[in-house]
């Protein structure tokens, strides 16, 4: 019986290893297998928030790569900082996501630039950090903002692209954030990309019957004019500035600075400044045949952020907390 017991756990181990391994080596497969350069030549790619950051090397990487790139900017000048960057063939448009009438005339004039040949990627990159701060500091708009922008921006561009990329048989990807993973600040930002994360499966699933293959990405803390970490200061400040005198003695007059050290701290720690990270990964993601369902971009992110969000609730609440300032005196009033 013991024997028999040894043998059945030894062909057990051999088959999770056998499987692991053969996953492995589809995923090298796939990882390595791209679709000819010149089949993606001249085709169409649509992304959002091109002014700075990840948009606006991902505009000049695709234009570089052959692609006919329409990059989406909020403001004429950073539309105008991009097109001295690339090629006379990239095309800027400005757009709000958040404005719906503008994004139904973006995707017009889309749908007459692309004729029959359809939309192949969509890459909704267009994003909002909000305020960050304690809950009970914030209002209802505080939230309003970055969900206004990264989820429901984000759902209405890919409704008025969807039947172009539909014809194109292409490619969608979503800049979602390991804030969609875990809730590393309080505020509208974590909320909004738990948002995407879910909105992107349904999307997946809806769309495979279509031929049309959809990828999230996760990127990790990046320095981008979306984190600045002066503005996100300023913008605490202003809040704090606007509270009332229980919550301030509640949190303690020192609060803001402690926070801003810790803040620091986890910065100088897992801050990558390294873009090419995240659009290496829509390369992929537009380019691989079996691209991935989804990325994740940073060292942080997988080695630190994504393996936490597995990790049970309570042992996420004592990592987290350790970033936290202990309160002054929580039943101050």
């Amino acid at each position: 019986m013991f024997l028999l017991h040894e043998d059945n756990n030894l062909g057990i181990f051999l088959y999770v290893f056998l499987l692991s391994f053969g996953y492995y080596l589809w995923q090298r497969w796939s990882s390595n297998s791209n679709l000819r350069t010149a089949d993606l030549a001249g085709k169409y790619v649509f992304i959002t928030g091109c002014d700075s950051g990840f948009g606006h090397l991902a505009a000049q990487t695709f234009d570089k790569k052959g692609f006919r790139v329409i990059a989406a900017c909020l403001t004429e000048n950073g539309a105008a900082s991009l097109r001295a960057a690339a090629s006379k063939q990239l095309q800027t448009v400005l757009l709000n996501v958040t404005d719906v009438n503008n994004v139904r005339l973006v995707a017009e004039s889309v749908k007459k630039e692309v004729g029959e040949k359809g939309l192949w990627g969509l890459i909704n990159n267009a994003g909002e950090m909000g305020p960050s701060a304690p809950t009970d500091w914030l209002n209802i708009e505080h939230f309003r903002e970055p969900i206004e922008v990264n989820l429901i921006g984000l759902i209405n561009v890919t409704l008025n692209m969807l039947p172009l990329v539909k014809k194109a048989k292409g490619r969608i990807v979503n800049i979602s954030s390991i804030g969609g993973c875990v809730a590393i600040c309080s505020g509208g930002y974590c909320p909004s990309k738990f948002g995407v994360e879910a909105f992107n499966n349904s999307l997946r699933q809806d769309m495979k019957a279509f031929g049309v293959k959809v990828s999230c990405i996760q990127p990790g803390l990046f320095q981008t004019p979306l984190s600045d970490k002066t503005k996100v200061r300023e913008r605490k400040l202003n809040i704090w500035n606007g509270l009332p005198s229980d919550i301030r003695k509640q949190y303690g007059e020192d609060y803001l600075a402690k926070d801003a050290e810790k803040k620091e701290k986890l910065i100088q720690r897992f801050q990558n400044t390294d873009l090419s990270l995240v659009v290496n990964c829509m390369e992929h993601a537009l380019m691989s045949r079996c691209p991935r369902i989804r990325y994740s971009a940073g060292r942080d992110a997988k080695v630190f952020w994504i393996p936490l969000s597995y990790m049970p609730a309570f042992l996420q609440d004592y990592v987290l907390m350790k970033n936290k300032v202990k309160l002054a005196d929580p039943t101050a009033g």
